[in-house]
């Protein structure tokens, strides 16, 4: 098992990642100052761009939703990767060997070895398949495409290819590339007969398969020839890198809008999933092969944050018989969300692909905008199956579905289904309330399910996010009773904007002007735990790129997401030369401020003493006042020389 990963090298890692260059692979960022970039923030949906970001000190901040942190924060928000997973994939991307605490150990690194071989391979094949889909050879691929509504672009954003017929187009390919028989086994695209190993895609248009990270992991080909007896849909079989319980595909272009809008809609096939994406449903996944399940999910959970109940999972299924029975499925598992469930039936039975071939992409968006709650649609099914014109009919059907209505973990929903199932029974309200009571005490409930999903999932490790609120005293406060300084009073003004010039510029700093720094007495509570932070990190620091991370460290978790706001908050600058000039100005006001408070305290001392009594010490604190006065004024005279 792996051992906690050493501090400096985690360190090490911060320091050799370009935060811009990875932000950019998500968000098109634009100049936002000197050193400093904005963007629209991938972490929530806006309009105008608040997502900012400081690379020189690797810290990123949102102003409109408080997401917050450094690339490695950045990069667990968005792959849904832990801690450890991401400072691993970020060090094997940066030639980083990792080092672990107490005798511990990493990844294996010969199966890191042949998983990255794995990918390789996948990656070259879905190349290969791409490229193989402009031959004259997949006419018939293109035609199949066209006619399902697809263009060229909509195949080339989703990957499509095709495989080629013949017994070893790929097998020649990949030998090619250097890769071993035993590797090209492993790799489930090749199928082995009496004279070795052959194409397992041969004749099929072609979908790669990508995890959450867009690697290619899998593939799923569909047949296209009247003489190929295969199943019409063909998928890679399980290998080290594909469990088909653990992807969804399409996932690679759904998580980012998934996470943001809280909504997972499953659909059953690619096309399915194609044909939402190019409609604007563009949270839409299929499962490969499989039923929707707890893999699944855990994934679907994860995205949508599924903590509070506020998001929502859709299911669209055929109007026939599989479709209603995959239905029921999914609604067995349904005590495994918090998220609300629905059900998406078609038109007359028609797919999501099906539906914006006919009807267009608008009918599409309208399908999944109908949606049924689950619990509703499993209601109902059940009812199906009793004749509700008899008294036994309907006795029987209250007994199947009341541990239905018993098992629903919202208590304002029970007794809302309670009563509509009263209605479509035509049956006594009362009469329906104490069977649902009885379901719900004598039989297994899917609430305490869920809620020990929930706790087990609390305390995982993950971030989430403390949205600001208004106390009753109208003060603007952070999570756990964070108190947003007020920027109205000079003197915290001034503190703010130091705060900002060593979090932003620690270089710009002398040693003189750093043990200044440390005496300074600040007003604003969460202006002092920053400043406590930064004296603790700042006996340690020793790169500008993780210096913020370093103060966030040192500070409580509710003042963390305010360290990166300060971090990247834009200077009233527009050169270098005005830079150097604003930070020494700023940090020579906060010495002002601080020589304010010594001579307000002397006075004090003045005014107490009896100078008849104390002429020496009397004395002894005048001179003291009028040097203190020097230097203010020196200072002061420094600021506009």
């Amino acid at each position: 098992m792996a051992g906690l990963i050493k501090r400096e090298d985690i360190d090490a890692v911060r320091e050799r990642a370009d935060l811009r260059e990875v932000v950019e692979q998500y968000v098109t960022l634009k100049g936002a100052g000197i050193g400093s970039w904005k963007g629209l923030c991938p972490f929530h949906d806006e309009r105008s761009p608040s997502f900012h970001i400081r690379p020189q000190v690797g810290t990123f901040h949102c102003f409109g939703c408080g997401e917050s942190g450094d690339v490695i924060a950045f990069l667990m928000g968005m792959e849904h990767t832990s801690f450890q997973e991401t400072v691993e994939k970020l060090a094997g991307r940066l030639g980083i060997e990792l080092r672990y605490e107490d005798g511990g150990k990493g990844p294996d690194k010969a199966e890191i070895g042949r998983r990255q071989r794995l990918l390789d391979a996948h990656k070259i094949a879905d190349e290969f398949f791409q490229q193989a889909l402009q031959s004259p050879e997949a006419q018939i691929a293109r035609e199949m495409l066209t006619g399902r509504g697809f263009t060229r672009e909509h195949a080339a954003q989703f990957s499509v290819g095709y495989a080629p017929k013949g017994w070893d187009n790929l097998l020649k390919h990949l030998r090619a590339k250097g890769f071993s028989e035993e590797e090209l086994t492993e790799t489930g695209m090749f199928s082995s007969g009496g004279r070795g190993i052959y194409d397992r895609f041969r004749g099929r248009l072609m979908w790669p398969i990508r995890d959450m990270t867009g690697n290619t992991v899998g593939f799923g080909g569909r047949h296209l020839y009247a003489e190929d007896k295969g199943p019409k849909y063909l998928n890679s079989p399980e290998t080290a890198i594909y469990k088909k319980s653990q992807v969804l595909y399409g996932i690679e272009h759904a998580k980012r809008h998934v996470a943001k809008q809280r909504q997972l809609v499953v659909v059953e096939g690619y096309t399915d999933v194609m044909a939402c994406h190019v409609a604007g449903v563009e949270t839409a996944v299929a499962t490969c092969g499989t039923a929707f399940g707890e893999g699944h999910i855990r994934i679907a959970r994860r995205l949508i944050s599924d903590e509070g109940g506020a998001g929502e999972v859709i299911f669209t299924f055929d109007g026939d018989a599989a479709g209603q029975q995959a239905a029921l499925k999914a609604f067995k598992e349904d005590h495994m969300f918090l998220a609300k469930t629905f059900i998406a039936v078609g038109p007359e039975g028609m797919d999501p692909c099906d539906i914006r071939q006919h009807r267009g992409d608008e009918a599409v968006k309208e399908l999944v905008a109908s949606k049924t709650p689950l619990f509703e649609f499993a209601i109902r099914a059940k009812l199906r199956e009793f004749d509700l014109n008899t008294i036994e009919g309907r006795v029987g059907a209250l007994r199947a579905t009341a541990p239905i209505v018993g098992g629903i973990k919202d208590p304002a929903l029970r007794p809302a289904y309670t009563r509509e199932l009263a209605g479509w029974l035509g049956a006594e309200m009362d009469d329906v309330a104490r069977a649902v009571t009885y379901a719900q005490k004598h039989q297994p409930s899917p609430q305490q399910e869920a809620d020990r999903s929930s706790s087990a999932n609390q305390g995982n490790g993950q971030n989430s996010r403390s949205p600001q609120r208004m106390d009753p005293a109208g003060e603007q406060r952070g999570g756990r009773g964070f108190v947003r300084p007020d920027t109205r009073d000079p003197a915290v003004l001034m503190e703010r904007q130091a705060l900002e010039v060593i979090l932003q510029h620690p270089t710009h700093l002398t040693a003189e002007q750093w043990e200044e720094i440390f005496t300074v007495r600040f007003t604003a509570p969460a202006h002092q735990a920053i400043h406590d932070g930064v004296r603790i990190a700042a006996a340690s620091a020793s790169d500008p790129r993780n210096w913020v991370s370093a103060v966030r460290d040192e500070v409580p978790e509710p003042i963390k997401s305010f360290v990166s706001e300060l971090a990247v908050t834009s200077l009233p600058t527009n050169s270098d030369e005005h830079l150097e000039k604003y930070c020494q100005s700023i940090l020579n006001r906060l010495v002002e401020l601080k020589i304010t408070h010594q001579k307000a305290n002397l006075l004090g001392s003045l005014q107490r003493m009896d100078p008849a009594q104390n002429p020496e010490e009397h004395q002894a604190l005048n001179r003291e006042l009028m040097e203190l006065e020097q230097r203010r004024r020196a200072l002061r005279e420094a600021e506009w020389a």
